[in-house]
């Protein structure tokens, strides 16, 4: 037969459906007339003023710029991708991330350089709170609020929130360059759980202080900048909503 049968589904539909996108439309530009609005909390912080509407999308990304936007996106029950939300993105084909950049956390790998103040202070908090951890550590950067710090070089630096779970993931120390395939992400972090003399991904690191993690436009993952508060129009704040960190058979 070539007719296809319609029928029914015979499930129940989820109320909360998951859903990921761009900062877009009329969304993305009533989100940031809220968020340069708030970043006068924080001194209208240069490392904030990044983020402008092109081809009506927002454009632009940093740590710090990431951070604040969750600080806007929390009142729509809203939150930024994390890495694992963007690999689960890749793997079902639903968002196009090939030629862009997108922020999703923070490797404290020591105290030392690079950013030793921030490591420094991020290392302090978790010893307050006495979580037993081991470097290196990611942060995502739904877990972080920004504060104002005079001491920092950026003049910000950031606060772990009560609910924050920091990850010990030892690929993060790995040789600088390594690969990977798609099919070795581990889905609860979105990192690799294995590396490889080839493969279709690169992994970038360093072995100490701490560094952005992002998915760079040819989907390789950084964890090897340090400039917290570069932006171009490449970067993308990626927005997540329901239980979108199901995961990726489900």
């Amino acid at each position: 037969m070539k007719a296809e049968f319609e029928g029914r589904l015979l499930i129940e539909v989820p109320k909360d459906t998951p859903k990921i996108g761009f900062l877009e439309g009329d969304f993305g530009r009533e989100f940031l007339a809220e968020y340069n609005g708030r970043a006068s909390k924080y001194g209208n912080n240069s490392s904030l003023g990044v983020l402008s509407i092109q081809d009506g999308l927002v454009k632009g990304s940093n740590p710090f710029t990431v951070v604040l936007a969750n600080e806007v996106l929390a009142k729509e029950k809203l939150r930024t991708a994390t890495q694992a939300d963007l690999e689960k993105a890749l793997k079902l084909r639903v968002l196009e991330l090939r030629g862009t950049y997108e922020d999703t956390g923070l490797v404290l790998r020591s105290e030392g350089n690079p950013n030793s103040y921030l490591a420094r202070d991020l290392t302090k908090q978790l010893r307050a709170r006495n979580i037993k951890f081991e470097y290196p550590v990611l942060l995502n950067l739904t877990d972080l609020s920004l504060k104002v710090d005079q001491d920092s070089d950026y003049g910000l630096a950031f606060n772990l929130k009560d609910e924050a779970v920091p990850v010990y993931v030892p690929v993060l120390n790995s040789l600088n360059g390594s690969r990977f395939n798609f099919s070795d992400v581990n889905e609860a972090t979105g990192l690799p759980q294995q590396l490889k003399k080839e493969g279709e991904r690169y992994l970038f690191t360093r072995n100490s202080g701490l560094s952005r993690l992002y998915l760079d436009g040819d989907l390789n993952l950084d964890s090897y900048n340090d400039l917290f508060d570069s932006s171009n129009s490449g970067g993308r704040i990626v927005v997540v909503s329901g239980l979108a960190t199901q995961k990726f058979s489900e």
